[in-house]
């Protein structure tokens, strides 16, 4: 599948502004929403708690959830990463992105637990090992890796692609 075209930037807003958006919303983001579908097609959104290292999201998941099997059979993901809480009628300020997504491989499990137990413990929530990820435990640790970042114009559902230098 061909992606659409993304269109020029307007001039409403400056490229080093919408980097500057899209890297504020990356760093205080707690979740992102996964969007990932069947073998059939059929999609699931779901949030998931993440960490980031430049154009890498990584996060835990049970085994045999509806989200990590349908990565296994593809891996074509979409994400969204927004500020909260924002009012009723307020427009959201997001990160959108297309990205590729699986299980960890083992090579580099350690590398990508070490991003994750980072931000689990910059956020109190404590520290990660191998034996959390590992069998015989049943969650896994899983990554995204971006190939694009999007936001919105304002005040329109038209997105445009931004470089983040990563």
């Amino acid at each position: 599948m061909t992606p659409a075209p993304v269109p020029p930037p307007s001039s409403g807003s400056a490229p080093d502004d919408d980097m500057e958006l899209a890297r504020r919303v990356l760093e205080d983001g707690r979740y992102l929403v996964l969007a990932s579908a069947d073998h059939d097609g059929n999609p699931w959104p779901t949030p998931v708690w993440f960490a980031r290292e430049g154009r890498e999201l990584v996060w835990v998941s049970r085994l045999g959830t509806r989200h990590s099997t349908n990565v296994a059979s593809r891996p074509s993901v979409g994400i969204v990463v927004f500020e909260t809480p924002v009012p009723v009628g307020g427009r959201p300020r997001a990160v959108y992105a297309e990205a590729t997504a699986g299980e960890v491989p083992d090579a580099d499990r350690e590398r990508c637990l070490a991003i994750f137990d980072r931000r689990s413990r910059a956020e109190g929530l404590g520290p990660w090992t191998l034996d959390r990820v590992v069998a015989p435990a049943d969650l896994r640790l899983y990554h995204a890796v971006v190939s694009r970042f999007f936001v919105l114009e304002p005040d329109r559902d038209v997105r445009r692609e931004v470089d983040l230098g990563l």
